[in-house]
C-alpha cells in the first residue's frame, strides 16, 4: 500500500477556503488577521476561523492556521491570547517559525499541534530531529532541498515532513526577504512583503547618478530576481516515494480560479498514482488546466539540483494564462435550466464559455445564450464586479463551478 500524501492547499479567505475543499483538498491552511504572513491576503477574523473550522471538520477535513512571523516584542502582547482561541476552536494545527513562538504555544497552548514553517529554514536532519524531539507534530521542509536532501532527512527521522509541490516562489531564502523592508519599509518578515523581487532593475553607479546601467542588454531592463513558479506535476511518484506526508500548494493571495483548479489537478493526479503508481504520467489535460491560470513558466525547484539562470525569468514580470475567469455559479434550478451565477469580469450574450466544476461532474462549452438580472429582466451584458446573474446552461451544473472564457 502507497502512502497516501495530504494535499494541502491555501485558503485566503472563506471563499476560497470552500473552493479548496470541495474541489479535492485534504486541509487547508489560512491566516488570521495578525501574525500571519500574508498581510495583504484577506484573511479571517477569529469569528470567520471559528465558522471555517468548524466547515472544514464537518467535511471531515483538517484546518492549519499560520502564525509564522518573526515577531517583534510589541508584537507578543496579543499573541498568547489568540493561540489559547486557536485550541478552543479545535485549530488542527498552528504554523509557526519563530522558537518564541514556540515557547507561548507550549505554554499556553500545550495540546494544540505545531507545524513548523518552510520560514524556519530546516534545511537538515539534525534541525528537523530538534523539533521533532521538542514535541512538533510536522515540519515544512526549506524550499531549497533536493530530493535526495529530504530523502536522507526521513531516513533519520519519524516527524511529519511537508513540502511544496505548486506555486510562487520566492528568491529569498525559504521566504525570509529583506528588499521589501529596505525598498519600501514594509517587513516581509512580518506578513508584509510588497513583492520588490518582481520590479525591473538596473545599476547606478555612485559617481554617476541619472545613469542606469542595465545588468544585461536587453531594451526592458532586467528581473534579476523573478523566479519561475514551482510545478511537479510529473514528479508524483518520486515525491511520494521520498516520504513526504503532506504536498503543500503556495496560494493564499491568489485567486477562487487558480485554487480550484490547481487543486483538482493535482487531486486528480495523486490519486491516478494511487491507483496505479507504476504507470503514472501526467496527462495533457492536466497541463491544459494548469496553463489556464494565470502563472509564471514552471520549473521544479531545487528538487533536481541546483537552481541556474534557466529558473529566472528576465523579460519581463507579468504572468501568463489562457483563460479569464469570468463567473462563480451560487446555485442551479433544474426545473428551469437556470444557473444562477456571481459575475468576476465583465460578460456578455454570444461569449463562448466553459465551465469547470468540482470532481466528480464534467465540465463542458457553451455559448451565453441568454442572460437575466435578479429582477428577472433579460440582459445582453454584465459588466459590474460580482454582478448576480441567471443564465441558461445546457447540462445541470455544482454550486462553485467555475465560468471562463479563453483569453
Amino acid at each position: 500500500m502507497h502512502n497516501r500524501p495530504e494535499l494541502l492547499a491555501p485558503a485566503g479567505n472563506f471563499e476560497k477556503l470552500q473552493v479548496a475543499l470541495i474541489y479535492g483538498a485534504d486541509a487547508v491552511y489560512m491566516g488570521g488577521k495578525s501574525f500571519g504572513l500574508r498581510a495583504f491576503s484577506d484573511n479571517f477574523t477569529n469569528e470567520e476561523l471559528k465558522e471555517a473550522i468548524a466547515y472544514t471538520h464537518s467535511l471531515g477535513k483538517k484546518a492549519y492556521i499560520t502564525a509564522n512571523i518573526f515577531p517583534h516584542n510589541d508584537d507578543l502582547a496579543e499573541l498568547p491570547d489568540y493561540i489559547r482561541y486557536l485550541a478552543e476552536i479545535g485549530a488542527d494545527a498552528v504554523i509557526l517559525s519563530d522558537v518564541g513562538v514556540y515557547r507561548i504555544v507550549r505554554q499556553v497552548a500545550p495540546e494544540l499541534p505545531i507545524h513548523i514553517s518552510t520560514q524556519a529554514n530546516n534545511t537538515n536532519w539534525s534541525s528537523v530531529l530538534f523539533w521533532q524531539e521538542a514535541g512538533a507534530e510536522r515540519v515544512v521542509l526549506a524550499r531549497e532541498l533536493s530530493m535526495a536532501e529530504i530523502r536522507a532527512i526521513r531516513a533519520k527521522t519519524n516527524i511529519e515532513l511537508e513540502a511544496f509541490i505548486h506555486g510562487a516562489t520566492c528568491m529569498s531564502y525559504s521566504g525570509r526577504c529583506l528588499l521589501s523592508n529596505y525598498l519600501t519599509g514594509r517587513d516581509a518578515n512580518r506578513g508584509e512583503c510588497t513583492q520588490p523581487c518582481r520590479w525591473r532593475y538596473h545599476l547606478v553607479e555612485e559617481t554617476r547618478p541619472g545613469q542606469y546601467i542595465q545588468v544585461m542588454e536587453d531594451e526592458r531592463g532586467t528581473y534579476i530576481f523573478n523566479t519561475k513558479d514551482l510545478c511537479l506535476l510529473e514528479h508524483i511518484p518520486e515525491m511520494a516515494g521520498i516520504g513526504l506526508n503532506s504536498f503543500k500548494i503556495e496560494g493564499r493571495m491568489k485567486s477562487v480560479h487558480y485554487v480550484a483548479t490547481v487543486v483538482r489537478v493535482y487531486r486528480e493526479a495523486i490519486d491516478q498514482y494511487l491507483r496505479d503508481p507504476e504507470n503514472y504520467q501526467a496527462r495533457a489535460e492536466w497541463w491544459e488546466e494548469l496553463n489556464k491560470i494565470s502563472h509564471r513558466d514552471y520549473s521544479t525547484g531545487f528538487y533536481f539540483g541546483k537552481t541556474s539562470a534557466a529558473d529566472q525569468i528576465y523579460t519581463g514580470s507579468t504572468y501568463s494564462q489562457t483563460h479569464d475567469f469570468i463567473g462563480l455559479v451560487r446555485g442551479y434550478d433544474p426545473a428551469s435550466g437556470l444557473a444562477t451565477v456571481e459575475q468576476r469580469n465583465n460578460m456578455k450574450v454570444g461569449d463562448r464559455i466553459e465551465i469547470m466544476q468540482p470532481p466528480g461532474m464534467p465540465d463542458f462549452s457553451q455559448n451565453i445564450a441568454k442572460m437575466y438580472d435578479e429582477e428577472g429582466n433579460e440582459i445582453t451584458t454584465a459588466p459590474h464586479p460580482q454582478q448576480i446573474i441567471r443564465m441558461p446552461l445546457e447540462q445541470p451544473v455544482a454550486a462553485f463551478s467555475i465560468i471562463r472564457r479563453r483569453v
